[in-house]
């Protein structure tokens, strides 16, 4: 793929005016497939030494003293049952914990989570918690073909308060919970993805939401991984990650830790020397659930 010397130029400029605090909509923001190759060719943005794959921490690892260890998975799709849970702390889920957000889903999941030993659970939404964006229930109940039937034939009041079922955890939406010191800041959405719950355009729309997360943020749970962060789709040939997803978290936030999921093929542990990125998708591409949870260590703020 060729790139004239004025759009090299022009991300280049775009690039130095991204200091931390600023992040605009990237120009090749509907393009994520041809911003990851641009920016990996012409300014090395993805490529080692200091962007690399990391192996997963061993989950009968020791805990070193002072941390907090935080055990994160992803789209289990309600497939809890065979999961092996390890030792941890805080608990996270990056969303896809039901099949459609159906209630009696959110219930059996809630069960699930009544089970687990962790001091702290905190779980997101994502695309296939059809019930949790309430905007697109409205919209969907109200089509006179049945896009996904058992979730179109629910009534109002059958799923207006499904989040009060999530009675063994944290829920956060565009929100944040300091946990032993440490902020942590949960968001649902994503790149629009035929047509599920949660999808935004790709630009403005996402970047929007991406700006509320706020500067000082320690660990970030999104659903959709940024772009070039084990987002690649081999299918499809493709990268699906958000751009202005990527900018936010290296330009501006600069999180210790950033969990995510939504693609399965992705599963796995990154760093580019600042950050952490997990994709903790516990479901294959075939939604077996064969991905082991993925814990990682962190330094207890002392004041806590």
């Amino acid at each position: 793929m060729a790139f004239t010397l004025s759009e090299i130029m022009a991300a280049r400029r775009q690039q130095q005016r991204g200091s931390r605090g600023s992040v605009e909509v990237d120009e090749y923001s509907a393009n994520p497939t041809q911003a990851f190759t641009f920016y990996n060719i012409n300014q090395g943005r993805f490529q080692p030494p200091h962007v690399h794959m990391v192996d997963p921490l061993p989950h009968d690892a020791p805990k070193p003293p002072g941390y907090t260890r935080f055990v994160c998975v992803s789209d289990t799709h309600s497939r809890t049952d065979a999961i092996q849970m390890p030792y941890g702390d805080v608990f996270i889920h990056a969303g896809d914990f039901t099949e459609l957000g159906l209630p009696s889903e959110v219930k059996k999941f809630n069960d699930w989570l009544g089970t687990l030993p962790y001091e702290i659970k905190i779980v997101i939404a994502g695309n296939h918690e059809l019930t949790f964006d309430q905007e697109f229930m409205a919209d969907l109940i109200k089509q006179d073909f049945y896009y996904f039937p058992s979730a179109s034939k629910l009534k109002p009041e059958n799923y207006e308060n499904v989040r009060s079922l999530l009675t063994n955890c944290i829920y956060l939406q565009d929100s944040e919970v300091t946990v032993r010191g440490l902020r942590i800041y949960g968001t649902p959405w994503q790149p629009w993805y035929y047509g599920w719950g949660f999808n935004l355009p790709r630009g403005q729309a996402l970047l929007d939401k991406w700006n509320q997360i706020p500067d000082s943020t320690d660990i970030l749970i999104t659903h959709c991984p940024p772009l070039g962060f084990l987002d690649w789709v081999p299918r499809k040939m493709q990268r699906v990650g958000c751009v202005e997803l990527l900018n936010t978290v290296q330009r501006r936030v600069q999180p210790k830790l950033h969990v995510f999921g939504h693609i399965h093929e992705g599963y796995g542990v990154m760093t580019d020397g600042a950050t952490t990125f997990v994709n903790a998708s516990a479901c294959t591409v075939n939604f077996q659930p064969m991905n082991a949870p993925i814990v990682f260590d962190l330094p207890t703020p002392r004041s806590t």
